[in-house]
């Protein structure tokens, strides 16, 4: 009540000039001791804030245990290239993950281990392989049957050999994921295959690709435990991806999956930082040219990616619409030049050969998933008819935990930025509720 009688008592000041001058001496005090708060709290680190982020980071590892719908051997695979495009916008490497967290695996999936392989070769105890849930999750995101989100589109872009499709979905927890359509003009779903595996090839056309090495590999499935470094742009550092991936035949289509998985034989790094959560699937199939003859001559690829790559989900988002199409377009010159080399009578790699292993599953197995998904989304939509109520949410409370959280993360200015960005986003949610 003091405070609104000494407002009401500045307001009734005779001039506008008094009123003002009286009102920034009112408010003065006030601004000083935000300031000198935010300060000490920029100087005092407590020791509950490395508490705080280390749940954070269990939160996160947590999500990345889930099958989901990330780069890989596919169109769209290079995108984290694109990058570049914002370089000049960021002073230093972003990250909301330390690069000593979780030592331990954070993966709790019971190891599994396909009968027709050699143990000697896949080592028991070790993790979760690619197994058909992962093939029915990949075709219920091909089918548009997995109960997410729609899809919005991003752009259409074609060459004089290859025509390019994207679209984005954002997720209520994760990374944005991303769909493209890619056909390839006087190619087969062989070659493409081939091409998209061949990892000793991949340095040819992928300059981001530092190293890559097979770590284990099953004669009878074509299972495959793969190694990667990538290079990043220069404010970040680089990214290490251990994934297993694996494909199926039905006909001349080869659903092909990748998926990172924990594992303990690579040791974590400070540089190069490991990438966790990590999806990237894309189905290979002819289909007919778009010169309208009718002929089964061109390849369509239809990916599906998402990684977290310890940059903020928004501002990687921006860099991958803004790179995305240069980055794709460079994949049809490496394709032709395979296309050269095979032709050539050159030797198969051993990853090339590896990827002519594939378990075949008929037309009426695929079709069982379908099924499954129907019967799944006539659930969902049943539960989702019970809204919950929304709760309002403080401004004031928002900004004040965004002031603390800021504080406690020795981040850099950038962080704090993105912290306070997302507190006014939070806060303006709060009070439409």
């Amino acid at each position: 009540m003091v405070l609104v009688s000494v407002f009401l008592e500045i307001l009734r000041k005779p001039t506008i000039g008094d009123v003002l001058k009286e009102l920034m001496i009112f408010i003065a005090p006030l601004w000083i001791a935000v300031i000198v708060g935010v300060l000490v709290g920029w100087a005092w680190k407590p020791k509950w804030a490395n508490i705080g982020r280390e749940m954070m980071i269990d939160c996160s590892v947590s999500k990345d245990s889930t099958p989901a719908s990330s780069d890989s051997s596919s169109t769209s695979f290079n995108l984290i290239s694109s990058l570049n495009s914002i370089k000049f916008l960021l002073p230093s490497c972003i990250s909301w993950i330390t690069d000593d967290e979780a030592q331990s695996d954070p993966f709790s999936l019971p190891p599994t281990v396909d009968s027709n392989c050699s143990s000697s070769q896949i080592p028991k105890g070790k993790t979760s392989f690619v197994t058909n849930e992962d093939l029915e999750h990949f075709v219920n995101l091909v089918e548009e049957k997995d109960g997410g989100p729609a899809w919005i589109h991003m752009m259409d872009c074609s060459t004089p050999t290859m025509f390019y499709q994207a679209w984005q979905r954002d997720l209520e927890a994760g990374p944005t994921e991303y769909r493209s359509r890619t056909v390839f003009e006087d190619t087969t779903p062989e070659m493409v295959r081939d091409f998209f595996w061949d990892d000793e090839f991949r340095p040819k056309w992928d300059n981001m690709l530092v190293s890559a090495a097979t770590m284990e590999e099953c004669p009878t499935t074509g299972t495959m435990v793969v190694h990667w470094v990538r290079k990043f742009p220069f404010f970040c550092s680089d990214r290490e991806y251990v994934f297993r991936r694996r494909i199926w035949e039905s006909g001349r289509a080869y659903y092909c999956v990748t998926k990172g998985v924990p594992y303990a034989s690579v040791p974590r790094k400070n540089k190069p930082r490991r990438v966790d959560l990590y999806y990237s699937s894309w189905l290979i199939r002819a289909v007919e040219s778009r010169r309208g003859d009718g002929q089964l001559t061109a390849c369509e690829v239809l990916l599906f990616h998402h990684e977290d790559m310890g940059i903020p989900w928004k501002i990687a988002k921006v860099g991958v619409r803004q790179g995305m199409w240069g980055t794709v377009k460079k994949i049809d010159p490496g394709l032709r030049a395979y296309q050269k080399e095979r032709t050539s009578g050159n030797t198969l790699s051993h990853c090339a050969f590896m990827a002519q292993i594939n378990s075949k599953i008929s037309a009426d197995y695929l079709r069982s998933f379908e099924s499954k998904s129907n019967d799944s989304s006539e659930l969902e939509t049943h539960n989702s008819s019970e809204k919950p109520s929304g709760k309002n949410i403080p401004k004031l409370l928002v900004v004040g935990g965004a002031i603390a959280l800021a504080c406690s993360f020795d981040r850099g200015l950038l962080t704090k930025a993105v912290i306070f960005g997302v507190a006014r986003r939070f806060a303006n949610i709060g009070k439409r509720l």
